[in-house]
């Protein structure tokens, strides 16, 4: 059942600056290769995954019939375009400092516009539906696990991904209910997650790899490298109880809203962008 009248998604056109001079090489907390490196990883996927997201809703935007959906809809197409106009900023940086983010941009923008010509339009929104079940539940961790936020280390990057993960918990039933809403296949929609579930850790896994071995500070730092990987390990980005919220997508009777993190986004909400909120300077009203 859509809630789509009890959701606002906002565009916020917020701006963030990366000057290069202030992003260290490992930028992550305690200068970690590894979370470095898998930050990195993740913000390079973000540009032209967020791009696919919006050609995936807009397809169906002619579709939508409830004034509500269809007022979320301009508000999810907003969030997501400003979502991958940062991180392409923060990425130009990143390449700079010998990350290979440019590659793994250019390596996702024909990997989605080549499914994009062979998968049907439903095929798409499902993988967009199933993609945003990721990001907004990587969102709540981040948004309630103090450990997790603070490993992310230099604070603008911290203030990119902070205002990045509320407004995924804010879109977050977007896709899957104009999926829901055009007839999309139940059966498409849970084969498409489990896909997912096996298929994108592995991608981020040997990327970030592949980046790590391209790295020469970390190539001659092996033991900070293994200790990176052994706090990841730990880390309840990849624990037991976060494989187990992605694998509540497969439920037959799941909708995105069935965990409440209503007042998780309101307290963000304030901290970011109340009265005295911390990127509150960063609208283009402030000031």
């Amino acid at each position: 059942m859509s809630t789509a009248t009890a959701r606002e998604v906002p565009t916020r056109r917020v701006s963030f600056e990366y000057p290069l001079a202030d992003l260290p090489r490992h930028f992550a907390a305690d200068a970690d290769p590894v979370r470095s490196h898998v930050i990195a990883t993740l913000s390079a996927v973000f540009p032209n995954g967020e791009d696919f997201f919006v050609r995936s809703v807009r397809n169906y935007r002619k579709d939508i019939t409830d004034p509500a959906l269809a007022e979320q809809v301009k508000g999810f197409i907003g969030q997501e375009a400003i979502h991958g106009r940062e991180h392409r900023e923060l990425n130009d940086r990143l390449d700079e400092l010998g990350y290979p983010t440019k590659t793994i941009d250019r390596w996702v923008d024909k990997s989605l516009k080549l499914r994009e010509r062979i998968a049907p339009a439903s095929a798409n929104l499902a993988l967009t539906a199933a993609l945003e079940h990721w990001t907004a539940t990587l969102a709540e961790v981040l948004m309630t696990d103090e450990e997790v936020r603070g490993s992310i280390g230099h604070p603008e990057v911290t203030s990119l991904f902070m205002w990045h993960a509320l407004e995924e918990s804010e879109h977050k039933a977007v896709a899957f209910d104009v999926y829901k809403a055009v007839g999309g296949s139940e059966r498409i929609r849970v084969w498409t997650m489990r896909l997912i579930n096996a298929g994108f850790p592995i991608f981020i896994l040997l990327t970030t790899l592949v980046s790590l071995l391209r790295d020469p500070v970390a190539r001659r730092q092996p033991r900070k490298v293994w200790q990176g990987w052994k706090r990841l390990r730990r880390s309840s980005l990849v624990s037991r109880e976060m494989l187990d919220k992605l694998r509540e997508y497969n439920r037959p009777d799941f909708h995105p809203d069935d965990r409440d993190t209503s007042a998780l986004v309101e307290q963000w909400r304030d901290e970011l962008f109340g009265e005295s909120g911390t990127l509150t300077d960063r609208l283009p009203s402030a000031g």
